[in-house]
């Protein structure tokens, strides 16, 4: 099987800091992980090929220093990787960038049995960017997976189990599909020493917006109909709070008698 996964480089929850002319995460210089769901990805990937053979394809778009998520992909076992990386990419939002990764995946890994992303990213929680490919590529979206109950190459057929918030629901799909996994579905390993050496060895291909065919008006800020005009930290609220004090049975007819002055209950 040929398996496509996309990974992203977010910044590391604790050093989030904001452009304050672009409005944008500052990345540069910036400490930087794996998005922790693209992780589970990755891992599911490789034990598909385990047990059904074939590649897996790892992709990123985002500044160089992204470079160092696809070293991680490559130690842990995965067979090529891909940094799409341009100027011209600068302020994408989920539609052109969910455009440009779907335009790297024809061009460098081209026809896919399999495409697998985290359920979402961390830094931008919006979920879109693995169906938004799938709707370009016009293949079948699968999300919140939490386990493949089977594959079968020859039937083009895979069948999965959806993480829902009042549930699990199993879904039969054909091949190709575009999978967006949650981290019930598996354990990432962890790099082997013979996996860092050849990894940190490895010259990572980057590919720009001609190299990908990517129409310039699709991508970044051109392509995005969605931007941040402004962001800001709420203004503190005052008021006073009170501590009741006294025995459960003493103090919930004052807790009622308070909500009830203050119109919070009738």
């Amino acid at each position: 099987m040929k398996i496509a996964v996309c990974i992203k480089q977010v910044p590391d929850t604790t050093d989030v800091k904001i452009d304050p002319k672009t409005n944008t995460l500052v990345r540069e210089g910036v400490a930087s992980i794996t998005n922790p769901f693209d992780e589970y990805a990755v891992e599911e990937a490789l034990l598909i090929r385990e047990k059904h053979g074939g590649e897996v394809h790892v992709i990123s778009m985002g500044p160089p220093q992204a470079i160092e998520v696809l070293k991680n992909a490559l130690a842990v076992g995965a067979d090529k990787v891909y940094l799409v990386s341009d100027r011209a990419f600068a302020g994408a939002d989920t539609l052109a960038t969910a455009y440009t990764v779907a335009k790297t995946i024809k061009a460098v890994v081209g026809d896919v049995d399999l495409i697998l992303c985290g359920k979402q990213a961390i830094d931008g929680d919006t979920a879109q960017v693995g169906p938004g490919i799938a709707t370009r590529l016009g293949i079948p979206q699968l999300t919140y997976v939490s386990k493949i109950k089977e594959i079968s190459p020859e039937k083009k057929k895979i069948i999965v189990e959806r993480l829902l918030e009042y549930g699990r629901e199993i879904v039969e799909s054909s091949l190709p599909a575009l999978l967006t996994v949650v981290k019930d579905i598996n354990e990432p390993r962890l790099p082997s020493l013979l996996g860092i050496k050849k990894a940190a060895k490895a010259q990572i291909p980057t590919l720009t917006a001609k190299d990908v065919g990517a129409d310039e008006n699709r991508i970044g800020l051109k392509g995005s109909p969605t931007w941040v005009t402004r962001v800001f930290s709420p203004e503190a609220r005052g008021g006073a709070g009170e501590i009741l004090k006294g025995e459960l049975p003493e103090v919930i007819p004052l807790l009622v008698n308070k909500l009830m002055d203050t119109k919070f209950i009738k």
